[in-house]
């Protein structure tokens, strides 16, 4: 009980219904982790895949079908440990999908050890004596490999989850929605009283995500200081997405097309 898990698994079907999509014009990809049962808890498609790797499976639905809906839900070690180098490339290539990283700072399903995003210090089961590494920064990361949609929420606020989601859902290419949440029996640290504390909304401080300048500082704020923006960090519609380039898919969802026999 309390679990992130939860309000995320709420927000998910909330966006899904207020976008008005039936459950076949959506799939959830996952890999390995405390959030990748999710499409179990719902009625829409899903697909299952290994640790680390639901992003270049996401990928091949995109192409196969690109006229679904395609979002990703796995954690901090799965997204950015496991899939880090899945992670970088899907940015760089910007295919349209929705990348939803549940980022509680530790491998909970696998009884706490340290994940990528760990706060130096922070003692666990792999790292008795404290964390010695310095933490990945998502956000600075995915916005320096060109990413057009680099955003961040909380699990302690539906609503804003909700509002986060829909505006990723409606990107045009790779969407990143860097979500912290809670992990209410390994990282009691980061309670949501802690980010009810710690985060501001970018939106009411008056940001403006189409300048690549602002969003990186505003992005390299958190980890390290104190306080953690949430909101949409950067976007960019202007870009076209890895689909709308391959002249194949001009003709419509490679499923929907005839099939081809050699003469």
């Amino acid at each position: 009980p309390g679990c992130g898990d939860y309000a995320i698994w709420n927000a998910l079907k909330r966006t899904f219904a207020g976008a008005g999509l039936e459950p076949h014009q959506v799939i959830m990809v996952t890999g390995i982790g405390q959030g990748s049962k999710t499409p179990d808890y719902m009625r829409i498609c899903g697909f299952n895949g290994l640790h680390g790797r639901p992003v270049p499976a996401a990928t091949g639905i995109k192409l196969a079908n690109h006229a679904l809906k395609v979002v990703v839900v796995h954690g901090d070690g799965d997204g950015y440990s496991e899939g880090g180098n899945h992670f970088l490339h899907a940015v760089r290539r910007n295919v349209s999908m929705v990348d939803i990283v549940q980022n509680n700072h530790v491998y909970a399903l696998t009884k706490g050890q340290a994940s990528p995003t760990t706060s130096k210090g922070i003692k666990t089961s792999t790292s008795p004596v404290g964390v010695m590494d310095v933490p990945i920064n998502p956000a600075t990361l995915a916005l320096s490999q060109g990413a057009t949609f680099v955003a961040r929420t909380y699990s302690a606020d539906i609503n804003h989850m909700v509002r986060i989601f829909s505006a990723a859902l409606n990107h045009r290419g790779y969407a990143l929605v860097d979500t912290q949440q809670v992990c209410v029996t390994y990282n009691r640290r980061m309670s949501n009283e802690w980010y009810r504390e710690h985060v501001y909304d970018l939106e009411q401080a008056g940001h403006d995500p189409s300048d690549p300048e602002a969003a990186m500082a505003r992005a390299a704020e958190f980890p390290g200081g104190d306080r953690i923006p949430v909101g949409i960090i950067y976007q960019d519609e202007t870009v076209p997405s890895y689909e709308e380039q391959i002249g194949t898919l001009q003709a419509g969802p490679l499923v929907e097309q005839p099939l081809r026999t050699r003469p």
